[in-house]
């Protein structure tokens, strides 16, 4: 590996298909707190590039969450010196994580479709209006001509579907569709899929909700909606970081929220930030302003203080977006 230092430069989807025909001994990262895009953009290239002959290992500084098992459970980490780093579904360093970290200066490809990817990686392709990374992986493999079985399938499915809200949320287009069809052409079972990220929770998730739901607070003529989970609602509920997942959706569930926002307190004192917008507010420029950032719709940032003061920072930032002029309103 060789350190990065050029500017961020735009390939196309056939010369990141050539890109990954032409190298071999990969690492392929995902973000910390891994959703089923990470996971299955992650496990999709994996896949894809070991039938290609190709040695590839899949990194991530956190466990890979069990609801996933579908996904992670054949595979097993091959032994080799990385020569080539690419990320999948990460837009920006800060989501490496601490054993990630590491890598930082020698990304030799992003795929991603965040519009506020930082650019830190030798080539990138980035496509903004994709609904999922795993979306632009698809295109990859389909312009370059590297076959996708139904492993790989599976795992392109997944990611479509998880950041898409099972086709509910806006960002779902007539593409989105498209490819999830073919990937369901290629016998997957898809309703098995859709069971296992929707429907099926753990005793503590559902218990968990049932709290977040009972201390939910609005603001701003209702039209901003919070919930929080402390760490200490999780050593009391069981609850973990896996069971989490989705959980921002809640406050989006109320008539006339317009921004959503979920406070989640990884260890004492630092909150990750989980937003979501119905349809008039660009919460990633609001979590830009907070160090962060995502879609339009959905996006996040992480945050340091007293919960009170966390609360008071993120409804500083929102108001301006709804039209007022102070949070208290």
């Amino acid at each position: 590996m060789s350190e990065q230092k050029n500017a961020v430069n735009s390939i196309s989807r056939l010369e990141a298909a050539n890109f990954l025909k032409k190298n071999d001994n990969f690492y392929i990262l995902i973000h910390v707190n891994p959703d089923g895009d990470a996971v299955g953009s992650g496990f999709g290239l994996c896949n894809a590039l070991r039938m290609m002959g190709k040695k590839a290992n899949v990194l991530c500084s956190d466990p890979f969450p069990d609801r996933y098992d579908y996904i992670i459970k054949d595979y097993e980490p091959m032994k080799f010196s990385p020569q080539t780093v690419v990320t999948v579904d990460i837009a920006d360093t800060k989501l490496f994580g601490k054993e990630l970290s590491v890598y930082g200066k020698y990304v030799d490809l992003a795929v991603d479709h965040h519009i506020s990817n930082t650019g830190f990686a030798k080539k990138t392709v980035l496509d903004g209006n994709a609904a999922a990374a795993c979306e632009v992986l698809y295109e990859i493999f389909t312009e370059g001509n590297i076959p996708i079985d139904k492993k790989t399938a599976v795992c392109l499915y997944t990611g479509i579907a998880t950041d898409t809200g099972c086709f509910r949320f806006e960002n779902t287009t007539r593409r989105a569709h498209i490819i999830a069809a073919e990937l369901m052409g290629m016998d997957i079972p898809f309703a098995r899929i859709n069971r296992q990220l929707f429907e099926i929770k753990s005793r503590s998730r559902i218990l968990a909700e049932q709290r977040a739901v009972e201390q939910l607070e609005t603001y701003l003529d209702d039209k901003c909606a919070i919930i929080s989970v402390s760490c200490e609602m999780m050593e009391e509920t069981g609850l973990t970081q896996e069971d989490l997942e989705g959980i921002a959706s809640i406050p989006m569930q109320i008539k006339g929220v317009e921004v959503g926002v979920t406070i989640k307190e990884k260890e004492p004192g630092k909150f990750k930030i989980s937003m979501r917008s119905a349809e008039k507010v660009n919460v990633s420029e609001i979590c830009g302003k907070l160090g962060g950032g995502g879609h339009i719709r959905a996006a996040g940032c992480s945050l340091e203080g007293e919960l009170s003061q966390v609360k008071l920072k993120v409804l500083s930032v929102i108001a301006p977006a709804l039209g007022f002029d102070l949070w208290l309103s």
